[in-house]
């Protein structure tokens, strides 16, 4: 075949390609939306990251405005775009905490939420700047403070459903991870969460399955909901067993300059993952993420040889813990000690990706910062302290004037 014939072979397919997305564009905008608008149910667990597509605009709009309510009755609509839909927030900035609209981002018609929080449970619409809604959801976020924990290897097994009457409670379980570690024993898991089944929902909303949503739906009426308040969250763990992928970690041109530079007896070490050096002061606290990591992420932690398996350090497997993983793949050090000193390893989806070589200092110069959580807890105590001496002394003087007027208390002067 000559190098014309390719030419244009290679130029008709490229013109293929631009044709099937401009129609699949088109179908995007062409997408009818509902005469009567609806809620589409959606459940997270707090500190996930979540989408929110507008499945259906009509073909004359070219930006959305996304909105928010806490309630269908709610007077006060929260605008979560400005009116060009060109609000754009980079994940890696967003913290747990943060307002909401600090915590999201509009891409491509889509609303994307950054660590949500159980706040931002609520009804959210795609429409116009106008006001005009064409599609809404009605989002769910349950929180993983009274999260449970079942592991299967120890024989736990996960709630059992409830029954009340017409109203059927119980755990959806989401897919597992991947195993968390490669080539030793790993973990992966399951996060469930809680959902209910019951006649009398509200017909407004859409249903997965009939009658049945999240328990903190808007559709469930709030008697039913305040008889599934305490159905919290799981998580179900197991032990699992991967082999590693080969990979290069390190070129043969940079292996060739560390023997040069040894020269004789052993290579110097070389890590495998980027480290990250620390100094951390002697009993106060700290808090390491994984880079990239999400809560919904399959994140392990080890101590140089250590694994540190969820069984015995995730939080609230036991009260007096005083290093632990959270449920947000964080790893918490609580008063640092001397013998916390090491190399701690974090995995994200069973590959090893990054180090942190902490050392602890005993001694120095510390410099105090109002941003240092520690810092800001002594002045409220400080403060707390002066306020309740203060209160005291007055209320004391307050009782011996009272008592030198109305002459109800005997005089103790020499």
């Amino acid at each position: 075949m000559s190098l014309a014939h390719t030419t244009v072979l290679l130029w008709v397919w490229g013109s293929l390609q631009a044709f099937e997305i401009v129609e699949k564009e088109n179908i995007f905008q062409k997408t009818p939306c509902p005469a009567f608008l609806m809620f589409d149910n959606a459940a997270y667990l707090a500190d996930m990251s979540f989408e929110l597509p507008c499945h259906c605009k009509p073909e004359e709009v070219s930006a959305v405005v996304w909105y928010y309510q806490k309630h269908l009755s709610s007077s006060h609509t929260k605008v979560l775009t400005d009116f060009d839909g060109r609000v754009l927030t980079e994940a890696a900035y967003v913290r747990g905490g943060s307002d909401m609209l600090v915590r999201f981002s509009i891409r491509m018609f889509s609303l994307l939420v950054f660590r949500a929080q159980p706040e931002d449970s609520g009804l959210y619409f795609c429409g116009t700047r106008k006001g005009d809604y064409f599609y809404a959801y009605d989002v769910d976020i349950q929180s993983n403070e009274g999260m449970v924990a079942t592991f299967k290897d120890e024989g736990q097994e996960p709630f059992e459903d409830e029954y009340h009457g017409d109203l059927h409670v119980f755990t959806t379980f989401w897919e597992w991870t991947p195993c968390d570690r490669c080539g030793v024993r790993g973990e992966q898991w399951r996060i469930g969460l809680c959902y209910l089944q019951s006649p009398d929902l509200s017909p407004r909303y859409h249903k997965t399955m009939p009658d049945v949503v999240s328990c903190g739906s808007q559709a469930v009426p709030r008697k039913l909901r305040t008889m599934a308040r305490d159905h919290v969250p799981e998580l179900l763990v197991r032990s699992c067993l991967v082999s590693c992928e080969k990979r290069k970690t390190i070129r043969e041109g940079m292996l060739a300059i560390f023997n040069y530079v040894s020269k004789v007896g052993s290579r110097p070490w070389v890590p495998q993952v980027p480290i990250q050096f620390h100094k951390q002061r002697l009993g106060h606290g700290l808090i390491i993420s994984c880079p990239g990591a999400r809560p919904e992420h399959a994140v392990a932690w080890d101590k140089d040889h250590q694994h540190l398996y969820r069984t015995q350090y995730l939080k609230g497997v036991n009260r007096s813990m005083r290093v632990f993983i959270d449920h947000g793949n964080q790893l918490h050090i609580r008063f640092t000690q001397l013998s916390d000193r090491g190399i701690y390893y974090c995995w994200r989806q069973g590959v090893r990706v990054a180090g942190f070589r902490l050392a602890v200092k005993s001694r120095g110069h510390y410099q105090v910062s109002f941003s240092d959580p520690e810092t800001r807890s002594v002045l409220q105590l400080t403060l707390i302290g002066y306020l309740l001496i203060t209160a005291v002394f007055v209320t004391i003087h307050l009782c011996r004037c009272c008592c030198y007027l109305f002459r109800c208390c005997p005089n103790f002067s020499p």
